[in-house]
């Protein structure tokens, strides 16, 4: 079965989709089957792994409407990256109508209508992430409520650490009614990081004690253009540049501490 994952934070614009998309490219280079989830509605991650879909392509709207047993597995797409480890990477699409599930708290068992389609649907995968929506309204709850653990990605400015806490603080009391008690938050991934800056040294300071030392990932991720010249011509970021090697470089670090916190066998 799949070690699943939900990348969030309640703050937007704190790099989680770059993160989510450039975690997934690491685990790929590194022999690992990984699939993306995509639970907002700007579908940025869908575009990013530039997924091939057909004119009638399910997306994880449709799944969750649907709820069936398993469902989720009619709606993977492949990557359509022109690189030999993007046959490892597939994506649950999103679409803007994805927004139209958020009001759907009144149906029965709303929350775990991801989870019961999600059932066998990535038992094929090592590793699934979910790139979850800045907020902790019901589409976050969605993907809370079936992966084992949360990443939160966090830039270290005021408003993001703030964001982060509230996250922390919302799957302690709420995973019970989630449905998934043994939720729980596995790390802090530090994003856009600007080291120049005395906001962010400050925040970078105080992190370990917000967090505990344990809980905060090395490398922090660097705010590079390389990042956000990848993001837009949707492609890997070691193609960009020589700066995107040095950034891919980092997320492969990165994506050796995941695999140890998370306990996937080499």
């Amino acid at each position: 079965m799949s070690h699943r994952t939900a990348l969030a934070n309640n703050k937007g614009g704190v790099g989680k989709t770059a993160t989510t998309v450039n975690l997934a490219a690491a685990l790929a280079r590194q022999g690992r089957r990984v699939l993306v989830v995509d639970m907002d509605p700007q579908a940025n991650t869908t575009r990013r792994l530039a997924a091939r879909l057909g004119e009638d392509s399910p997306t994880v709207s449709e799944v969750i409407a649907s709820a069936a047993r398993g469902c989720a597995a009619d709606a993977i797409a492949p990557c359509g990256w022109a690189v030999e480890y993007a046959a490892r990477i597939d994506v649950i699409p999103s679409a803007p109508d994805l927004a139209n599930r958020g009001g759907e708290l009144h149906l029965l068992g709303a929350v775990r209508r991801l989870a019961k389609a999600m059932t066998g649907a990535d038992d094929g995968y090592d590793v699934t992430l979910f790139d979850c929506q800045p907020s902790l309204g019901h589409l976050t709850q969605l993907p809370l409520a079936c992966a084992d653990d949360v990443l939160t990605v966090v830039e270290p400015e005021y408003d993001a650490v703030a964001s982060a806490i509230q996250l922390r603080d919302f799957v302690a009391v709420s995973r019970e009614d989630l449905g998934n008690p043994d939720l729980h938050v596995l790390g802090y991934v530090l994003s856009r990081v600007r080291d120049t800056l005395g906001s962010h040294k400050y925040q970078l300071a105080g992190l370990p004690s917000a967090f505990g030392a344990s809980m905060v990932w090395e490398p922090g991720i660097p705010e590079k253009a390389a990042i956000k010249d990848a993001n837009e011509a949707a492609a890997p970021v070691e193609h960009v540049s020589t700066v995107g090697r040095e950034v891919a470089a980092l997320y492969d670090r990165l994506a050796e501490r995941y695999l140890t916190a998370v306990g996937v066998p080499a």
